[in-house]
C-alpha cells in the first residue's frame, strides 16, 4: 500500500497533539476516521507507530525515527502541491518564446516589465530569430509561442491573433526623399537600396511590393542585420525599408524616417504555438497581454 498526503498529516498532527481527540479535531476530522488513517499508514509502514491506552498516546521507537521524515516529506509535497497550485492559475512559471528582433528590442521590454510586476515568480527563456526560426522553434517545441513575420502557412502551426506591421523608408536628413512627406513605389525603385537579406520576413514583402514596379533596381547591399542596414543607410549607401515598430529606424538622428504611399509594404504578423498543444496558464496570461499591444493605436 501506498503512503498518502492525508495519512502522513494525520500521523504528524496525532504525534503532535498527543492525542486523538486534538488531533481529529485540528484536521476536521472523526476520531474513527483519524484512526483509520493512522492504521491504514501502519500498515503500509509494517509497523505500530503509536501506543495508546485510555489516557494517552506516544510514539513508538519506529514512530520517533519516522516522524522527522514524514514531517520533511509533507512539507516537501504541500511545497509542491502550492507550486503546482500557482502554475495551474497562471501566477508563477516559465514562457518560453521565440519572437522576431523587431519585437524583442520594441515592445518585449515593456511587456516583460508589466508582467514581471503583475507576476513576480514568471521567468523567460527568449529566443530572438528571424521568422522561420520562430516557426521551427514552436514547431519542434523549443518555444511555446512566437510572434513571427509572414503569411503562417504551417499545418502544425495554430495562429492566436494576427496583426500587421507597416514598413517605412528611412532615409539621411540630406537625402531627396526627406523633403517629401510620404515616399512612393516609384521613388524607392528609382533610389539605391539597402535591403535586408533574402530569406527574411521583411524583405519578403519588399521583394513582392517592388516586384510591381518596372524600374531596374539598384540594390547597393543585403546586410542581414536592421542595425547593419541602419548604418549603411548613414554611410550614404541608399534608403533603406524596415518595420514602423523596429528601434533601429529611429536609433540615429541623422536619419528619417518617411511613411510609404503603397499598401503592400506591410508585413503581416502573427502570434503563434503548436497545434494541439495546452499553454501553460502564465503564458496565457502573456499572450493576453500581447494582443493587446498589437491591438494598441501607433
Amino acid at each position: 500500500m501506498d503512503l498518502n498526503l492525508r495519512d502522513i498529516r494525520a500521523l504528524v498532527a496525532v504525534a503532535e497533539a498527543g492525542s486523538f481527540t486534538r488531533a481529529a479535531e485540528r484536521l476536521h476530522l472523526s476520531q474513527p476516521a483519524l484512526t483509520v488513517q493512522i492504521r491504514r499508514l501502519e500498515d503500509a509502514v509494517g509497523a505500530r507507530l503509536f501506543d495508546r491506552n485510555s489516557r494517552n498516546v506516544a510514539l513508538t521507537p519506529t514512530g520517533r525515527e519516522l516522524l522527522p521524515l514524514l514531517r520533511k516529506s509533507l512539507r516537501d509535497m504541500e511545497n509542491v502541491l502550492r507550486d503546482a497550485r500557482a502554475m495551474g492559475e497562471g501566477e508563477s512559471g516559465t514562457i518560453r518564446i521565440a519572437c522576431l528582433p523587431t519585437f524583442a528590442a520594441s515592445a518585449l521590454p515593456e511587456l516583460i516589465i508589466g508582467m514581471k510586476r503583475d507576476v513576480p515568480r514568471v521567468v523567460f527563456q527568449i529566443r530572438d530569430v528571424v521568422a522561420s526560426t520562430v516557426n521551427a522553434l514552436v514547431r519542434n517545441e523549443e518555444a511555446d509561442i512566437g510572434l513571427t513575420g509572414g503569411e503562417v502557412l504551417d499545418p502544425l502551426l495554430e495562429v492566436l491573433h494576427a496583426g500587421v506591421d507597416r514598413l517605412v523608408a528611412v532615409c539621411p536628413k540630406d537625402h531627396a526623399l526627406a523633403k517629401k512627406r510620404r515616399v512612393s513605389l516609384a521613388d524607392l525603385a528609382r533610389s539605391p537600396l539597402v535591403l535586408t537579406a533574402p530569406g527574411t520576413s521583411v524583405r519578403a514583402v519588399v521583394d513582392a511590393a517592388l516586384s510591381e514596379t518596372r524600374e531596374a533596381l539598384d540594390i547597393a547591399c543585403e546586410p542581414t542585420y536592421m542595425m547593419t542596414a541602419v548604418a549603411m543607410v548613414r554611410g550614404g549607401l541608399g534608403v533603406t525599408i524596415l518595420p514602423e515598430t523596429a528601434r533601429e529606424v529611429r536609433a540615429e538622428p541623422g536619419l528619417v524616417v518617411k511613411a510609404i504611399d503603397h499598401a503592400a509594404f506591410a508585413r503581416p504578423i502573427a502570434i503563434v504555438k503548436k497545434r494541439g498543444r495546452t499553454l501553460p496558464a502564465v503564458t496565457e496570461r502573456f499572450v493576453e497581454r500581447m494582443r493587446a499591444t498589437m491591438n494598441a493605436p501607433r
